[in-house]
C-alpha cells in the first residue's frame, strides 16, 4: 500500500497488530475526520445547543456513550467557530477520542483531582462539567503558551473549579495527595497521524517514540505516588503503540496497583485494537475516532 507513513512505524504496527489490521490502521489514516464537540454543560444543555443547530442547519448526530458528544455533518470548525454559542463557550471543539479519559475516570463532586498534563484544556473542562463545577481541580503545564492557553480555555468554559500550576508534573510535591488523577500523558501522536501532513517522516521518528516513554513512565510514576491509596487514575495517551501504552502499565509493580476494567454504556460502538491488558482500551483510528489507549489504575491501600 503506497502511504508516506514512516516505514519504522509501518513494521511496528504490523509487528505488534499483524498486516491486516495494520492495512486497516493505514486506511484511518488517509481519513479526513468529522468535526465532533462537546457541550459545556456549564454554561448550557444539549437540548438548547441542539436547538442552535437546527436553528443554523447544521445537521449532527450523536454517539451512545456521551448523551454531551455531537459529530457534526455538514461542516466544518472554522465554521462552528463563527457561532455565538462556540464564542461564549457553551460549546467545545474535542475530539470523540479525547473525551473517553475523563468518562472513564469517573470524576467525583468534593474531590481533589490533578490533570498532569492539561493544555489546552478539552479534558480539564470536561472534568470541570463532569463535577458541576464542584470540586478542587488542579491543572498543571509546563510550557508558558500552553499554559496561557490553558487559562484561556478554563475562564471560557467557566470551569472556575480549576487552579492552573505552571510546572513540569513530574516535579510537584510528594507533599500534595489526591483522590483521582488524569494522565493524559504526553507521547507521539501515532494515534493521530495523517498521510497528508507535510515532512511526516522528520516529524516523526524512532527519536520521539522513545523521548516520550521516558517521560510516559516518569509521570506515571508520581501520579501513582501522589494517589490516595484506594483511589483510582486514568493513564491514556493518543498514541497505539504497546510501548507508550500496555508496556508503561506492566512496569507496574502489580501487588500495589490494579487495573480496574474500563466499563460504560455505548462502548460497544468504540473501533476498538486488541490490547495485552484486559481491561485496558485502545481505540482504531478513523473518520470519527482517533487512535487512542486508556487505561484506569487503582492504587491499592
Amino acid at each position: 500500500m503506497e502511504t508516506s507513513i514512516p516505514k519504522f512505524l509501518e513494521e511496528k504496527l504490523e509487528s505488534q497488530y499483524g498486516k491486516e489490521l495494520t492495512e486497516t490502521i493505514l486506511e484511518g489514516y488517509k481519513k479526513t475526520r468529522r468535526v465532533t464537540l462537546r457541550v459545556n454543560t456549564i454554561k448550557s444543555n444539549t437540548e438548547k445547543i441542539e436547538k442552535e443547530l437546527k436553528n443554523q442547519q447544521i445537521e449532527y448526530e450523536k454517539v451512545k456513550w456521551s448523551k454531551d458528544a455531537f459529530i457534526i455533518k455538514n461542516k466544518r470548525e472554522k465554521e462552528i467557530e463563527e457561532l455565538e454559542i462556540y464564542k461564549n463557550g457553551e460549546i467545545y471543539l474535542q475530539s470523540l477520542s479525547s473525551m473517553l479519559p475523563p468518562i472513564v475516570l469517573e470524576p467525583k463532586e468534593k474531590t481533589d483531582i490533578l490533570d498532569m498534563a492539561a493544555a489546552p484544556g478539552g479534558k480539564t473542562t470536561q472534568i470541570a462539567a463532569l463535577v458541576n463545577n464542584n470540586a478542587s481541580i488542579t491543572a498543571c503545564e509546563l510550557n508558558n503558551i500552553r499554559a496561557q492557553r490553558l487559562k484561556y480555555n478554563i475562564e471560557k468554559q467557566g470551569a472556575t473549579c480549576v487552579y492552573v500550576m505552571q510546572t513540569d508534573a513530574r516535579r510537584i510535591d510528594d507533599f500534595f495527595s489526591f483522590d483521582q488523577i488524569l494522565l493524559d500523558a504526553p507521547c507521539s501522536g501515532s494515534g493521530t497521524l495523517n498521510v497528508n501532513t507535510p515532512n511526516l517522516n522528520q516529524t516523526f521518528t524512532e527519536k520521539l517514540v522513545q523521548k516520550s516513554v521516558k517521560s510516559q513512565k516518569e509521570l506515571l510514576k508520581k501520579a501513582l505516588k501522589i494517589l490516595k491509596p484506594g483511589k483510582e487514575m486514568v493513564y491514556s495517551t493518543c498514541s497505539i503503540l504497546q510501548e507508550e501504552n500496555d508496556n508503561i502499565i506492566k512496569t507496574l509493580n502489580n501487588k500495589e496497583y490494579e487495573i480496574v476494567p474500563i466499563e460504560f454504556e455505548g462502548s460497544e460502538q468504540l473501533p476498538l485494537l486488541p490490547t495485552k491488558i484486559k481491561g485496558t482500551l485502545c481505540v482504531m483510528p478513523n473518520e470519527l475516532y482517533e487512535g487512542f489507549f486508556v487505561a484506569k489504575i487503582r492504587k491499592n491501600a
